[in-house]
């Protein structure tokens, strides 16, 4: 059973970084001076627990008072096709709505696009690169 913890404690954030190497750096070979920046202390981290590890992480960052911007979710590999990733997405649009934000925005990669389509996002703009791999911003509104 999945174990969903948000927030943006120390320890939690580690968990967060460890799933975004597997699946950003090591996976997917995103340059780590591209994946890791000075945003984490500011963000809530949602980070989903299998028997005590990490599998699937994403970050909630606040662009005003009522917009958050939706980063860094990532599932590792062995824990995909198991809904994981949309229970990180709802706990975060939870964790959204508990500080008052009434839209979610993200930059989704291509290839992710029907999965946060599913989950009710638009897509909006142009396709636009990101760490060299194309993506399109989404959002959703409450």
């Amino acid at each position: 059973m999945l174990i969903i913890q948000s927030g943006n404690e120390p320890a939690l954030i580690e968990q967060a970084k460890q799933v975004r190497e597997i699946v950003f750096v090591q996976e997917q070979g995103i340059d780590e001076s591209l994946e890791y920046d000075d945003l984490d202390d500011m963000c809530t981290h949602v980070v989903g627990l299998l028997d005590s590890e990490p599998v699937t992480t994403a970050r909630l960052r606040p662009v005003d008072s009522t917009v958050g911007k939706v980063e860094r979710v990532a599932t590792i590999q062995s824990a995909r096709g198991h809904g994981y990733g949309k229970d990180i997405m709802i706990e975060v649009e939870r964790v959204a709505k508990r500080q008052g934000l009434v839209e979610l925005r993200l930059g989704a990669q291509l290839t992710a696009l029907p999965f946060y389509e599913k989950l009710g996002y638009e897509a909006f703009g142009d396709e636009f690169l990101d760490a060299n791999l194309p993506h399109r911003m989404m959002r959703k509104t409450w």
